[in-house]
């Protein structure tokens, strides 16, 4: 899938919870190509090497995307400066994303903490038929829950303290909803531990399922081989590029 290099213009920005900001960039040609689960990846003034930030939305119509990125270092802090009005150097979209099933199709879309954001726009093409479980250490960290309602979505809340939602990780939340309804399809992006148990109980439960990754990258193009990952395929275990194979990958593929 072809990908562009550029500045673009960031037209608006918010913070959505401490040290998470939310971006909505102009770039029509990026806009027209991404897919759900892509990444941008994104130069910080003054450092080397980009960050990759997973593409949160995408409005064609508009000729805009939106990414959420935390602040987890130097470079982040130093993205997390710009304002509206300035620019942004973006190589997007990248990687390969999510396999979406018609939207008839009922889909489960589990996100953890930052990995919420990619989950959005794949929640935007079920709209009611999707139900998304988002996990959060807190009520503070919470982001997006009225985005995912938004568009028709059922949401389930879950953090760690209980001090929104119902208390717990996001898995109890599966293994209840897995009780009473078997859904088509389960997406998911966080924490590897969460991702792998996720995995396995859609496995256990016979139901086909798609996992975002996230690997330190230097080159974001497959390149550079910094981002590699143990996949298994036919039996054989190898290497995949988070950058290039992924992020997204088929859950039975991923040897956590």
């Amino acid at each position: 899938m072809p990908y562009t290099q550029g500045l673009y213009p960031i037209v608006r920005k918010g913070n959505l919870a401490k040290n998470i900001y939310d971006f909505t960039i102009l770039c029509p040609e990026i806009a027209a190509e991404a897919s759900a689960g892509q990444f941008a990846h994104v130069k910080a003034p003054g450092f080397m090497l980009r960050r990759p930030i997973s593409i949160c939305e995408t409005n064609q119509k508009a000729g805009t995307i939106r990414l959420v990125m935390e602040i987890r270092g130097d470079g982040t802090e130093r993205l997390a400066a710009e304002n509206a009005g300035g620019l942004m150097d973006l190589m997007a979209p990248l990687g390969h994303g999510f396999t979406l099933l018609p939207p008839d199709k009922k889909a489960v879309v589990i996100g953890g903490g930052i990995g919420v954001p990619p989950m959005l726009e794949v929640a935007k093409h079920y709209t009611a038929n999707a139900t998304a479980i988002l996990g959060f250490r807190s009520a503070s960290a919470v982001i997006l829950k009225e985005d995912f309602e938004q568009i028709g979505a059922k949401v389930v809340l879950c953090t760690d303290d209980g001090t929104a939602g119902q208390k717990g990780f996001v898995t109890s939340a599966l293994e209840e909803l897995f009780l009473t309804e078997k859904p088509d399809v389960v997406y998911s992006c966080g924490p590897t531990p969460m991702l792998k148990a996720v995995a396995a109980m859609a496995e256990a439960k016979g139901i086909y399922c798609e996992v975002s990754l996230e690997e330190r990258m230097g080159c974001g193009v497959g390149a550079c081989l910094v981002c590699a990952c143990k996949t298994k395929k036919d039996g054989t275990e190898g290497y995949s590029h988070v950058c290039k194979d992924g992020p997204v990958f088929d859950s039975r593929e991923v040897v956590f």
